[in-house]
């Protein structure tokens, strides 16, 4: 396991250990969107959520197979 995915999953223990106020808030702190833009002659393409374009490209992965 590396570091940063230790990490993540201390952090996880951590929050869910919380009482439910402090949890909450704690969790929203957690998440994460992250956004890539192909760049092509200069010009930056369409912003796209990152999880959304791994979960379809899982999903196309899976129906092929």
């Amino acid at each position: 396991m590396h570091y940063n995915r230790y990490l993540a999953v201390a952090a996880r223990a951590v929050r869910r250990s919380l009482k439910d106020d402090k949890r909450v808030a704690a969790e929203r702190r957690g998440e994460m969107d992250l956004r890539f833009a192909k760049w092509e002659n200069g010009k930056m393409g369409e912003p796209k959520n990152l999880a959304e374009v791994n979960a379809s490209t899982a999903s196309e992965s899976a129906n092929s197979a």
